[in-house]
């Protein structure tokens, strides 16, 4: 690690003998395949769609980071009634519908910096022939057959369900999901989802870590050991879908054409499609879990193609302990608390604040209090006191040489571990957590900076003045390569600003002993330094 060798370069030893564990990653180039689910376009962006996105891109960036060949995906589900239904309620057409609430959520991408590699739309021509290959290749396994549907299904959220999942509240039927259910009677293929229930309650006890949280898996589990029946998967009632080959009338149901999507993105079915496939993880919300992990996995292995390695469900992001909602009047557009907070100050409260796969809770005063607190006063103070002493001391020109200590040797070992964790965690899914043990390795620099006072140094020991500075260059440049899967654009300012090239912004930089030393033979010079962790201040209000 380069803090490891700076410190022995200032000492003028051999670099101390310090146990690092080394990712796996770092020796090699895998693919890795993630996805979010593909948002429906009835109405505007929301803070799930965003808090999503977010986490889905800190996990892309992240194996970026550490090396992988990644492909990042995510998009719309524009098919289905309850599109119809709300074209037709603002009088357009549904395809002029979807086209405008679409390009609501390509703004939302861009506004808050998710590094996709494609944003996919269900209505795309290739989308068609990928999920009626997908349909043929069901119906061939004979997995596939006509019936007439009686059931309840709710429109809010496209899906059937048995009469046994139904509450009651006020006289009225409701969904688990507490969205308003009718009773529909028409003619329906039916997929053969019975014939799976033993496969599948093999996949989760053969490959526990196929639904993850835990949680997830053991209320899928449960709910497939209760008995699955045979699923409609077609609909003659509207015509805003995909349509079902050699049936005239009949367009797919409309989550077996949007999970198809995961599959339209890398190709299928050109066979080139397997050198992404499998996905390694499907990160999706808890409310869609079984689409995916029992639908999804029947649906390819009825197909004979293999399934995604994860599916993630992540929970709920309330609005002060409160699910959103418009009849509450408490449902925040994301990108104009991203105008509020900055992108990065809302990416890092998301993934600080709300531990990934359970519920979190959101308010004005949390993200201003961890926003303030973490990045303006502990990292962002960090790092423009330490470049600051730098410029105005040695004219920006980097410390070298100097007088090593003990205490330096010692935040090279704290740091390490901060970040091995941190990415360890990562690995886990565990993004929170790692937050908080990248947090625990800048607090631990500003303790050292506090009890060395360098400021006090060019005086006394200016020699020693240097070694504490160099230490904690490094030290920030490593922690902010760490942490810039979160806070990508504020890390790429700063980063910027100590000169390191995009090239050296990697988990094997960090671990390359003799960056600094060629990083000062290189001449560069630090410019005066600009705070890149604004403190929030709360706006006047007029007298």
């Amino acid at each position: 690690m380069s803090l490891r060798a700076l410190s022995a370069n200032l000492a003028g030893t051999e670099v101390p003998v310090v146990t690092k564990v080394v990712s796996a990653h770092m020796s090699e180039r895998r693919k890795f395949y993630i996805t979010t689910a593909i948002s429906y376009p009835n109405g505007r962006p929301h803070m799930g769609h965003a808090y999503e996105d977010i986490a889905t891109d800190a996990i892309a960036r992240y194996h970026r980071l550490i090396g992988d060949d990644v492909f990042f995906m995510t998009g719309t589900d524009e098919h289905g009634l309850k599109i119809a239904q709300a074209a037709r309620t603002n009088g357009q057409t549904p395809r002029d519908f979807v086209d405008g609430m679409t390009s609501h959520f390509v703004d939302m991408t861009q506004k808050l910096n998710i590094s996709h590699d494609r944003f996919i739309r269900t209505t795309e021509p290739a989308h068609y022939e990928c999920v009626q290959d997908l349909w043929r290749k069901m119906v061939a396994k004979g997995d596939i057959y006509l019936d007439r549907y009686e059931g309840w299904y709710s429109v809010r959220d496209e899906a059937y369900y048995d009469e046994s999942e139904l509450i009651e509240e006020e006289g009225e039927k409701l969904s688990p999901q507490g969205t308003p259910v009718e009773w529909t009677v028409e003619e329906s293929y039916f997929f053969r989802l019975s014939k799976y229930q033993d496969a599948l309650l093999k996949l989760y006890e053969d490959r526990p870590d196929f639904i993850l949280p835990a949680s997830r898996r053991n209320e899928m589990a449960q709910f497939v050991k209760g008995g699955l029946r045979d699923l409609s998967i077609s609909r003659t009632s509207f015509d805003w879908g995909v349509p079902v080959p050699d049936a005239p009338g009949h367009v797919m149901y409309v989550w077996l054409d949007a999970l198809a999507n995961y599959l339209t993105g890398v190709g299928y079915p050109d066979e080139g499609y397997k050198a992404r496939w499998p996905a390694d993880v499907h990160v999706i919300g808890k409310d869609v879990v079984r689409f995916h992990s029992i639908y999804w996995p029947a649906f390819l292995m009825s197909a004979g193609i293999a399934l995604p390695k994860h599916v993630f469900g992540h929970g709920f992001v309330l609005n002060k302990g409160a699910k959103m909602s418009k009849s509450l009047g408490n449902v925040v557009e994301p990108l104009a608390m991203a105008d509020e907070y900055g992108v990065d100050q809302l990416r890092y409260f998301l993934i600080r604040d709300v531990p990934f796969g359970q519920d979190g809770s959101y308010s004005h005063e949390a993200i201003v209090t961890r926003t303030n607190a973490d990045l303006a006063n502990s990292f962002g103070n960090l790092a423009q006191r330490t470049l600051s002493l730098i410029f105005k001391n040695f004219g920006g020109a980097l410390p070298w040489n100097g007088t090593h200590d003990e205490m330096d040797t010692q935040l090279v070992r704290q740091i390490d571990t901060s970040i091995n964790d941190f990415k360890r965690l990562f690995d886990e899914f565990n993004l929170s957590l790692a937050v908080e043990k990248w947090l625990r390795g800048v607090f631990l620099c500003n303790q050292y900076i506090d009890t060395a006072e360098p400021w006090k140094l060019k005086k006394t020991d200016p020699e020693r003045m240097k070694a504490v500075l160099a230490t904690l260059f490094v030290a920030i440049r490593d922690l902010t390569i760490c942490i810039s899967p979160v806070i990508p654009a504020s890390a790429d300012k700063l980063l910027d600003q100590m000169g390191i090239a995009p090239e050296d912004r990697t988990f094997s930089s960090i671990a390359d002993i003799n960056w600094y030393a060629r990083h000062v033979e290189s001449g560069f010079v630090l410019s005066q330094p600009q705070g890149v962790f604004p403190r929030y201040a709360e706006p006047e209000v007029a007298a």
